[in-house]
């Protein structure tokens, strides 16, 4: 894995949605929603609703939310259908950029993405143009109590592929399928796991230099918007210079 480390990106993210915690609580009330569509209301039978609950603890989103949003997302009354589109291109500088969505109005969802790509002096592209740069894993954050050995034997008998030290923390990255799996076997193990998330991995970055300022604007603004549940991309940025 390149050198900017994917700890530095949760700890920025985090500040984001503790301060807007009501839309996250929305993304991933979608997230249910779409997790219960495919796969029925019962976590024991659907792996990925129990992947999306898992997510929802880790950003303290409380249980009665949790299961009004199942509840909801398991009655046909409602009505609302989320589709998944995914979107591709570049920032500013070259710098490559996959935005995840959950959308009921793919016009309005397609024209926001577009309007903050041109905005910020990007482009977008057509599917697959940058995400052949990018490999999908699950990425487990767990704290440094534990002995480096011991927690490297820990987690590739969990079935994780690859641990890394990173600032105060390990990475320990998996198999998209595997995520679940290796996060609950680490725990019985008696390890602290910070955070468990899918992400897509860059194989290079590029520092966009003059061009930091647009790409991190860029990512915030579609961060921002409803629809967008993930975005993901290939820039070295600063990590957390103003936070003292």
């Amino acid at each position: 894995m390149s050198g900017h480390s994917k700890w530095a990106n949760i700890k920025i993210k985090k500040g984001k949605t503790d301060a807007a915690r009501g839309s996250i609580f929305t993304k991933i009330g979608r997230e249910i929603a779409v997790a219960v569509k495919a796969g029925g209301p019962d976590p024991a039978n659907n792996s990925k609703l129990r992947d999306v609950i898992a997510k929802a603890k880790q950003n303290n989103m409380p249980n009665d939310t949790i299961n009004r949003s199942i509840k909801k997302a398991s009655g046909e009354q409602d009505g609302v259908s989320y589709e998944s589109i995914t979107y591709e291109g570049y920032g500013a500088g070259g710098v490559a950029v996959i935005v995840e969505t959950l959308t009921d109005n793919r016009n309005r969802t397609a024209g926001d993405v577009r309007h903050l790509f041109d905005k910020y002096g990007g482009s977008l592209g057509q599917t697959g143009c940058v995400s052949y740069m990018f490999n999908k894993k699950g990425v487990i954050i767990a704290d440094n109590a534990m002995d480096e050995d011991e927690l490297m034997m820990t987690a590739l008998d969990a079935g994780a592929e690859d641990v890394q030290a990173a600032d105060d923390v390990y990475e320990i990255y998996t198999a998209p399928g595997d995520l679940y799996t290796v996060s609950e076997k680490l725990k019985e193990a008696g390890v602290n796991v910070l955070s468990a998330d899918i992400d897509m991995i860059a194989d290079n970055e590029i520092d966009p230099g003059a061009h930091t300022q647009s790409i991190e604007k860029l990512i915030d603004m579609l961060e921002e918007l409803d629809d967008v549940q993930n975005v993901y991309h290939n820039a070295l940025l600063p990590e957390e210079e103003e936070e003292e």
